[in-house]
């Protein structure tokens, strides 16, 4: 049985979790980053100029989707008692945002240095993120 047109859904959103589903973790951001740094370090590795262009773009995607699952962390995940419990948490946030986006962060350069900056951030993310799992 078919709908009538009425009801069919004229448009569909679509987000992390429409419930919300409760399921969050650090360890996302971190494997795109871990992702990154290896892609940098095949880059500097490789002259093929189809393989580089092939590594920046992947590494752009990568670079947006560390940003993603920090985001959701950030602002669905922490509540204001975890900001005040952890008064660095929203510097934490913004600097590995930061160093995974464009203006000296991952998604500009091929410098793997950049990717370990910003694994340090995330484990320092995680590791609050953890704790206040278990409080």
């Amino acid at each position: 049985m078919r709908l009538p047109r009425i009801l069919t859904p004229r448009l569909v959103a679509r987000a992390h979790c429409d419930l919300p589903c409760g399921v969050y973790d650090p360890a996302q951001a971190r494997i795109e980053a871990e992702s990154i740094k290896a892609i940098d370090e095949k880059y500097a590795a490789n002259t093929d100029p189809e393989f580089r262009t092939r590594a920046l773009i992947i590494k752009e995607q990568r670079s947006e989707l560390v940003k993603h699952h920090l985001w959701v962390l950030w602002t669905d995940y922490f509540k204001p008692p975890h900001f005040e419990k952890y008064p660095q948490l929203h510097q934490l946030f913004n600097e590995a945002t930061k160093l995974a986006g464009g203006g000296g962060g991952t998604k500009a350069t091929t410098d793997a240095s950049k990717a370990d900056e910003l694994l340090q951030k995330i484990d320092e993310i995680a590791k609050i993120f953890w704790e206040t799992k278990q409080a």
